[in-house]
């Protein structure tokens, strides 16, 4: 199938669920997704969106816009995450414990609501990496919509482009807990760190980057095609001091640049 096709399947299969709760990060996925489930289902669809420090900020708030801006029912819902153990121990499988804590919780709210079943926004290409929360998904019977027609990242951004979304080219942000090396305890200073450095290469116009948290040392991955930016004297400077003040001793840029799951080599 073409990706008009799929889209068409797509809609065709949340109609047959007759109501639909999103998990909504405001991200590329969930917002084709959700916007999606409106056109199909109307007010059977209704948002949940996850209130944590593993999410930026501004994450939240145009999470909130959007909803609002669409008409759709949205609810949201404090994750507690330094209450999962697995999560602050940051284990290999991590991903897994606080998947299912957090999506058992989206689904008592769906509950709650009246609504029968629950869905995230996992898309064809989530099996290219390693992706442990994508087996709580399986076990607690969350729908993947998109994953089941077969949508790939690029087709989503493409038909995103089509229906005006604002996401079609927003850039992928991942958990900020995906910041930190496994093995090192996640703490809400760390990931509040990483937030602030990630903001900062925002507000200086980087597109698509991570800010790794090895302790003092922070290890910047931007695109290969952005890393010309870095040589220039005063913005390296510029980082540098800012990124002192954030609270780390030490600042890197990774010599290969930005590519996803880096840490799960």
């Amino acid at each position: 199938m073409n990706a008009k096709e799929k889209q068409w399947q797509l809609e065709e299969d949340i109609k047959r669920m007759s109501s639909l709760c999103v998990a909504f990060s405001a991200g590329v996925d969930s917002t084709f997704l959700l916007a999606s489930a409106k056109k199909a289902l109307g007010d059977k669809a209704i948002a949940v969106t996850v209130r944590s420090s593993m999410y930026m900020k501004r994450e939240h708030k145009e999470a909130v816009a959007f909803t609002k801006k669409m008409g759709i029912k949205h609810i949201m819902l404090d994750a507690d995450e330094y209450s999962i153990k697995e999560f602050v121990e940051n284990g290999k499988e991590r991903c897994y414990y606080c998947k299912y804590a957090i999506f058992s919780k989206i689904k008592e709210v769906a509950k709650k609501y009246g609504i029968e079943y629950v869905a995230d926004g996992s898309n064809l290409d989530d099996d290219n990496d390693f992706r442990p929360g994508m087996r709580a998904i399986k076990e607690l019977r969350v729908e993947s919509p998109l994953k089941k027609v077969g949508l790939s990242k690029q087709e989503i951004r493409d038909l995103s482009k089509e229906m005006g979304l604002f996401t079609w080219d927003k850039p992928a942000f991942a958990c900020l807990a995906s910041r930190i090396p496994y093995g090192m305890p996640i703490t809400r200073e760390k990931l509040e760190m990483v937030e602030k450095a990630e903001e900062y290469l925002m507000d200086l116009g980087f597109k698509q980057f991570r800010v790794r948290h090895h302790g003092e040392l922070a290890r910047i991955e931007v695109l290969p095609d952005e890393r010309r930016k870095f040589f220039d004297e005063q913005t390296l400077d510029d980082i540098t001091r800012a990124y002192k003040e954030i609270g780390f001793k030490y600042v890197t840029m990774d010599l290969e640049g930005y590519r996803m799951g880096s840490l799960n080599v």
